[in-house]
């Protein structure tokens, strides 16, 4: 009787709740979040769309990279890299919530309850995900003003496309930002790294007229196979600089590494959740 007392006494350890759970419920807060901050909206979609006007109207015609595409209008041109820019800026500033999430203490009370770390990292990652592929997604209708005509199918690889570079670029962001504790480091890093990737990938020249040590850094950059990759698909007729498939693979376990490495940073921290 005194040892089923003990027992009964003893307070239980806490059931793990899985991950699909936590995770969703990280995903909505995102979501709900994000749209509740009605000028982080507006801003990321009009900023790229400022970009594409007036830089694509100041080259126009005088852009030329040899072969057919130097026949088009440079707003045609740079129309998948604005795609592209509004991806990345959604993806790496919505993991930015990770650094203020750790100030307002809501990450330690995420990581002392019993859920496991990957559907912290899963639930956040996806929750930056979906809001990067919606705003590259609605970023679409200014497709005609590009001379762009898609069809169901091309519309449905351009979000496969979308989807895999916002799914990497979320989790390489959640990558940098989990050791960081100020958002001035943050920006910081974007500006000294994530730009530049950005500026590498050919959204906003061609790889054919770039010297050789730029032609090197835009070949090893993961972003320039997105762009390619939305290039063929918004322009079929034009001449691809890499395969769709290969391009698409490339996406692919670009995000599965990121992926990866926004896991490995989680679990590494694990002596040390919060500031």
């Amino acid at each position: 009787m005194a040892t089923q007392t003990a027992a009964l006494s003893r307070p239980l350890a806490p059931a793990s709740t899985g991950i699909l759970l936590p995770a969703f419920t990280l995903w909505w807060r995102e979501i709900v979040r994000f749209y509740r901050q009605k000028t982080r909206v507006v801003g990321v979609l009009a900023s790229p769309l400022l970009f594409w006007v007036v830089i694509g109207s100041g080259f126009g015609t005088s852009f030329r990279s040899g072969g057919a595409q130097g026949q088009q209008h440079y707003m045609d041109y740079f129309y998948p890299g604005a795609l592209i820019m509004i991806v990345l800026f959604t993806s790496i500033f919505a993991m930015m919530s990770l650094i203020e999430d750790r100030k307002e203490g809501f990450l330690l009370s995420v990581m002392v309850a019993p859920v496991p770390r990957s559907a912290i990292v899963l639930g956040k990652v996806i929750g930056g995900t979906t809001l990067s592929a919606v705003q590259g997604m609605i970023f679409l209708v200014f497709a005609p003003f590009a001379g762009v005509h898609l069809n169901p199918l091309q519309v449905l690889l351009v979000g496969v496309v979308v989807f895999l570079v916002s799914f990497a670029l979320t989790a390489l962001g959640f990558a940098i930002a989990w050791p960081m504790d100020s958002t001035q480091a943050f920006h910081g890093i974007i500006n000294l790294f994530l730009i530049p990737l950005w500026l590498l990938s050919g959204a906003l020249f061609p790889m054919t007229g770039a010297s050789g040590w730029i032609r090197v850094l835009m070949y090893l950059n993961p972003l320039t196979y997105g762009v390619e990759a939305l290039r063929a698909l918004l322009y079929p007729g034009m001449t691809a600089t890499f395969p769709l498939p290969s391009a698409i693979a490339t996406l692919l376990l670009f995000s599965l590494v990121m992926f990866g490495l926004a896991f490995l940073m989680a679990n590494r921290r694990s002596t040390k959740p919060a500031a």
